[in-house]
């Protein structure tokens, strides 16, 4: 028994028709989103580096608008049911080659269509279990990650306290020996004050000694 006719195939539909690339370039894209759910499907064409890709990527995106806005259907409970592509209209070209012959060109078109619907109980119930371990394994992640982080952070604190509270001690002990150095000098220079004031007085001493000598002789010979 054959089975359902492509019109006849349960979902929504969207179709792209004329497109100008061949139907086995973008049979090779929709044979890797066949059977996977929307979200999925989104990732592999994003990942993909056809040509092909960004066509069928805007052809599963309308039929999901189609489904969600005519059918009143959920978009993460879609899957893509069915997806093929069509040869479309054939134009004939030449170009004309050695010894007036002709070369054919074959200028290829396709229609791309893909159908989605809604995914069976039993799978949704899968897809959201295994959505929950992934939420809870990113959550896991994250806050693993922001551990990590704030442990460095706070590494990197304590190193700048420990380097702020050497730096603080270095300052105090240059101004201590500062100090001392100004105390030193200070008394050094008292002290030369003083040595200077001696003999000063020594030298007046002497030179009214002095004096009083010769006056003294002045005297005796008068």
């Amino acid at each position: 028994m054959t089975g359902p006719k492509t019109n006849e195939r349960p979902g929504t539909r969207a179709t792209l028709r004329g497109f100008p690339m061949s139907a086995s370039k973008a049979r090779q894209v929709l044979d890797l989103i066949r059977g996977e759910d929307v979200t999925t499907a989104r990732d592999i064409l994003a990942l993909t580096t056809r040509e092909a890709a960004l066509v069928v990527g805007k052809v599963l995106a309308s039929a999901v608008a189609n489904a969600v806005n005519n059918d009143a259907q959920v978009a993460d409970e879609l899957y893509v049911s069915a997806a093929y592509a069509d040869e479309g209209v054939t134009m004939k070209r030449f170009t004309p080659r050695a010894r007036g012959r002709a070369g054919k060109i074959m200028k290829r078109s396709t229609h791309i269509t893909v159908i989605v619907s809604r995914m069976d109980e039993e799978r949704l119930a899968l897809m959201r279990v295994a959505r929950s371990a992934q939420a809870v394994a990113s959550r896991a992640r994250r806050v693993s990650s922001s551990r990590r982080r704030a442990d460095q952070t706070a590494s990197v604190n304590r190193r700048e306290s420990a380097a702020e509270a050497a730096a603080e001690s270095a300052a105090l002990e240059q101004e201590d020996v500062y100090e001392e150095t100004t105390a030193e000098e200070e008394f050094s220079g008292a002290a030369h004050q003083n040595v200077e004031g001696v003999d000063a007085s020594e030298v007046t001493e002497e030179e009214t000694t002095g004096e009083e000598n010769v006056d003294e002789k002045t005297e005796e010979t008068n």
